[in-house]
């Protein structure tokens, strides 16, 4: 196997920042420390790239810069987007839509307004992970206010038909959201030919810094208030921004979208490199989700016979990082939600583990981790009481 290295391949929890986005952060936290909401030089210098920053940003998604409206993180977001979209159309109704294998800033969101007296239908998915659209037909009703369908999935990499979904749910006459954590930056997304009228973003999905994400608002959507306190972005959200770091989200946005092609083509053959090695050189293994449709950089597979975290704990021993569900979620014992809902028995859910390439992943890497993977799952299943060949 060569000399011990050290290789991440858990782009899909966070990201390393890039150099580029983290010079452009450091002057504001040292010369341009200015509050934004000053009227003197530092403090307009300070208003000046913010509103470059969501030029930036809006510029990924193809939105307008007045449609962005920063927040601490994807998570709130999406709390923003689902729990002020059900408050606003409360007044046509109390049903909201969602799905099985939401990441769980939406599904604790949905929980939370099921718990305030709405209802709340979770759509299933098929063995691919995909939302059928008959089934969001059958499921919307007069009342539905709200419907939330994730972009990307962010275990299994599964990417949904956005587009047709949210004509559905405009037919009648709901809001439609997309959690597009993990698509922005690895799938090309233009919010005007999808027509949602919210999308969640994060900063640290892309290379840039933990603590910053966005909420896209379509113009004459008007989600009620989400903190009080002030006028900063448009009164929507009170609290001192994070300049630095809105300023690195608009500078990894900016890179995101340069040679997009070129870079989003060599993951994801970094990525089918990897499956076509698991696939020919260890036995008994499924991948999980649809390989079509999926994001480029991501890869979910399941081990039969041993468990993941232990496949994960050697792989980390050897220098190898990746992860055995959502980070999110990694310190939980319960069996992965996206899993169960693609139709992953019980017992094999527990030996799953995804493995997704990143901007800075190399083809050394790779074979670094197959060749560590291999002797992983070898030495495991050798002493499991679960394999019996």
């Amino acid at each position: 196997m060569g000399e011990k290295r050290q290789v991440y391949l858990d782009y899909s929890a966070t990201t390393p920042v890039k150099k580029e986005v983290a010079a452009a952060m450091l002057p504001y936290f040292t010369e341009h420390f200015g509050n934004p909401s000053s009227l003197y030089t530092f403090g307009q210098e300070a208003k000046t790239a913010l509103r470059t920053a969501k030029e930036q940003v809006a510029g990924l998604v193809g939105a307008q810069a007045s449609e962005i409206y920063f927040t601490g993180s994807g998570t709130e977001a999406d709390n923003w987007a689902v729990v002020g979209g059900a408050m606003w159309k409360r007044g046509k109704g109390r049903h909201v839509i969602t799905t099985e294998i939401e990441h769980h800033a939406v599904l604790h969101s949905a929980e939370y307004l099921a718990k305030e007296g709405f209802e709340v239908t979770y759509l299933p998915v098929g063995a691919d992970g995909l939302v059928r659209a008959e089934d969001l037909k059958g499921a919307l009703r007069e009342d539905t206010t709200i419907v939330s369908v994730m972009f990307a999935n962010n275990e299994i990499g599964t990417v949904q038909p956005i587009a047709e979904l949210c004509r559905i749910a405009h037919d009648a006459g709901a809001l439609f959201h997309t959690d597009a954590v993990q698509a922005a930056g690895s799938l090309p997304i233009d919010v005007g030919a999808l027509g949602v009228d919210m999308m969640s973003l994060s900063a640290h999905k892309i290379y840039g810094p933990k603590g910053v994400g966005a909420l896209y608002i379509k113009k004459g959507v008007n989600l009620p208030t989400y903190i009080h306190g002030g006028a900063q972005e448009s009164g929507k959200r009170a609290g001192t921004e994070n300049v630095a770091g809105i300023v690195g989200f608009g500078k990894a946005a900016e890179l995101a979208g340069q040679d997009f092609e070129t870079r989003t083509k060599k993951i994801a053959g970094l990525r089918d490199y990897l499956v076509e090695r698991v696939q020919g050189e260890i036995p008994d293994i499924r991948i999980n989700g649809c390989l079509e449709a999926r994001l480029p950089g991501n890869i979910n597979i399941t081990f039969k016979y041993i468990e993941g975290e232990a496949i994960m704990l050697l792989l980390d021993m050897a220098g190898v990082s990746v992860s055995t569900g959502s980070a999110c979620t990694s310190a939980s014992l319960a069996p992965s939600h996206v899993l169960k809902a693609i139709g992953v028995p019980v017992d094999e859910i527990h030996g799953s583990i995804r493995m997704t390439v990143g901007d800075f992943t190399v083809k050394e890497d790779v074979d670094y981790a197959v060749d560590t993977l291999k002797a992983a799952v070898e030495k495991l299943r050798s002493i499991s009481a679960l394999n019996g060949r």
